[in-house]
């Protein structure tokens, strides 16, 4: 991506992290905004880096994954326009706790760690929208764990693309699209199960007319069947 972007006050407003904010608030947060553009398969921050920013995109899409001691990489979210990430290492240690990678052609904004306290202290509604996301975030994250739980692999994989549907997915003439590269690996991250058991789901979805996979985009073809599934509780 190599087009200049011109940030404005109306790309900030359409952040969670800033809605409900007076144009003067905006443009004092657009004069501490950091604007970059990067290219598909670029690191936007590495796990355990110290150098900390809270980032959000403006377009394209990011992969979030975690690393053990053994070298093991799971995924653990998508990032689509309009979301924050990384911003939990503010409150927390200070440290990335997740690598962060591109997986189209992104516009992404930062702030440092100061410049954005001094702006929540300013403006406590940014403190408060902050929160809310934070709470979205950990009540995804409980659902996850019920469904890790207590569901069946399809209906994991069902609530999994539904979310991604939701956060991310674009209407098109057959369906709804989600609009970055979906490896299967990482559809079995997510849902906390193997590659081989979610191959064998999405590929009898396919035949059934559910949805249609190409060039690693997924589009779910008949969106009624897969929240049939997901609701299904004999599944």
């Amino acid at each position: 991506m190599t087009a200049p972007y011109h940030l404005t006050r109306r790309n900030l407003a359409g952040l969670d992290l800033f809605r409900g904010l007076s144009a003067a608030a905006l443009d004092e947060v657009l004069a501490k905004t950091r604007c970059r553009l990067l290219g598909r398969d670029c690191r936007v921050f590495n796990q355990g880096d110290g150098r900390i920013r809270a980032h959000a995109l403006l377009e394209g899409s990011v992969r979030i994954s975690q690393s053990g001691s053994d070298g093991g990489q799971i995924v653990v979210r998508f990032i689509a326009a309009g979301e924050m990430f990384g911003t939990m290492a503010l409150f927390t240690d200070r440290r990335y706790p997740a690598d962060a990678e591109t997986l189209t052609e992104v516009v992404e904004v930062s702030w440092s760690e100061p410049d954005l306290l001094k702006v929540m202290t300013r403006y406590p509604q940014i403190a408060i929208n902050a929160l809310k996301i934070v709470g979205r975030r950990i009540q995804e994250a409980q659902y996850r764990v019920r469904e890790l739980s207590t569901q069946p692999v399809d209906r994991r994989v069902a609530h999994t693309l539904l979310r991604l549907a939701k956060q991310a997915g674009r209407r098109a003439q057959d369906g709804v699209t989600i609009p970055f590269p979906l490896r299967r690996k990482d559809i079995a991250d997510i849902c906390g199960t193997t590659l081989y058991s979610v191959s064998r789901v999405l590929t009898a979805w396919e035949r059934q007319g559910f949805l249609v996979s190409q060039d690693q985009r997924l589009t779910i073809t008949k969106l009624s069947a897969i929240e049939r599934i997901a609701d299904d509780e004999h599944t």
